[in-house]
Parts: C-alpha cells; sequence; structure tokens
C-alpha cells in the first residue's frame, strides 16, 4: 500500500476511517526469500553429491510443499498468538476501566499528556475519550502497550506465506522438471535473480537502493547455495 494519498477533507476522513489494510507483503518476501534458499540448498546439495536429477525433482517437491506448508503454519500460529494475546490485553483493559476506573483514567490522562497536551485542552481530550469505552481501549493498547488498532490476520498471513514460498521454491527445481540442458547451471542463474528481486521488493520497507537490498539478499542466498553445495560434495561417490 503506497503512504501517498491525497489530503482533502473527504480524503483524509476515508483513509482514517476504513482503517488499516492487510499487507501481504511482508509475508511473501518472508516466505519466498526462504522457499528460494531451502529449495536450491536441496538443488545444490544433491548435485553436489553427483545424485541422479529425479532425485533433485523429487526432494525439491517434497520440500515445497512440506517446508512451506510448516512455514504457513508457523506463521499462522505465530500471527494468531498475537491476536489471542490482543484479546487477553483487551480484556484486561475492560476489566480495570470497570474495576479501577480512576485509575485507568489518570493513565489516559497522562498519556495524553505524553503526546503534548496541557491544561484544559488535556482535560477535555481525557473526559472526551473517556466517555467511549472502545476509543478508551483503542488509545490504551497503542500507546501502552505499543499495538497496532487493527486485528491482525492469521489466515492471510499463512495463505501469503506458503504461495510466495511455493513461487519462489519451484525456481530452481524449473529446468529440472522440464528437462533442460545444463539445468543445474540454469537453476544456479534463476535462483539467483530471484534472490535479487526479492531483496529488491524488499527495499520498499528500508531507506537502501532497491540494487542495495538486492544485492544483500543476493549475498545471503548465495552463501547459503555455496555452502549447501559444498557439503554435498563431501559425499560425492569416487
Amino acid at each position: 500500500m503506497s503512504i501517498e494519498h491525497g489530503h482533502s477533507p473527504q480524503e483524509i476522513t476515508h483513509r482514517l476511517t476504513k482503517g488499516q489494510k492487510y499487507s501481504p507483503l511482508k509475508d511473501m518476501i518472508y516466505g519466498g526469500i526462504d522457499g528460494a534458499v531451502t529449495t536450491f540448498a536441496i538443488v545444490a546439495g544433491v548435485e553436489g553429491a553427483g545424485l541422479s536429477h529425479s532425485i533433485i525433482v523429487a526432494l525439491g517437491l517434497a520440500n515445497i510443499l512440506a517446508d512451506g506448508f510448516s512455514m504457513a503454519a508457523s506463521n499462522y500460529s505465530g500471527t494468531k498468538a498475537e491476536l489471542d494475546d490482543r484479546k487477553r490485553i483487551i480484556q484486561i483493559e475492560e476489566r480495570h476501566i470497570a474495576d479501577h476506573p480512576a485509575g485507568e483514567r489518570e493513565e489516559l490522562r497522562q498519556i495524553l499528556a505524553l503526546r503534548g497536551l496541557s491544561g484544559p485542552v488535556l482535560e477535555q481530550a481525557t473526559n472526551e475519550i473517556a466517555s467511549s469505552k472502545q476509543n478508551w481501549i483503542d488509545l490504551m493498547l497503542t500507546d501502552e502497550y505499543g499495538l497496532s488498532r487493527d486485528d491482525p490476520s492469521p489466515v492471510r498471513a499463512a495463505i501469503s506465506t506458503f504461495v510466495a514460498f511455493l513461487m519462489a521454491g519451484s525456481v530452481p527445481l524449473i529446468p529440472f522438471v522440464f528437462g533442460l540442458p545444463n539445468p543445474f547451471a540454469l537453476s544456479v542463474y534463476a535462483t539467483l535473480l530471484t534472490f535479487f528481486l526479492i531483496g529488491a521488493g524488499k527495499s520498499r520497507w528500508s531507506l537502501s537502493k532497491w540494487w542495495r537490498s538486492g544485492g544483500e539478499t543476493l549475498l545471503i542466498g548465495g552463501f547459503a547455495a555455496l555452502l549447501a553445495y559444498g557439503v554435498g560434495g563431501l559425499f560425492h561417490p569416487g
């Protein structure tokens, strides 16, 4: 989602009231990098061991399905844990507001004071926010606990990770599946390009140039592949 937006009153109202939409990019980059690295590690390791290409395809496909599902399940569980923790905190805040309204109101007041409010404006803002339990809890979630205003989405996170893993993880196998000439060399070039493209896409989360981010991911993935190839070579027959 682009951070560029309009600044008319209507555009601002629409943007702030619709909430934050789930962005799959982080989960897709996470799954894509791991898919490309782990599958190519298998390809390089088996090739380094001098085994047949049919074994490469079989182990690669097994890795894409099994490891991809494992990553998706892990991401689902982790995101679900965040969601459960969020619900637990909401229940705690609801109980605190009911049992200790004065103390919770003072917390709200001090949070607003830290935001720069003071004097009559601070008291008015405290009264206005405290008049709505939902707004009160939303502010406590963001300012007291550092959570986002909207719930995370475990299912979407898992699906995004799995799809990206499948797409990137299949790249090293394509030359072997279709029986192309010099399949290992093609697999190397295609996978390195995939590393670079994933890293370049990752640059939108940082101040690094796209080519620097791409090069960094390329080096990391390339080192993992080289290590796997070297280990596989230790078991080369003869």
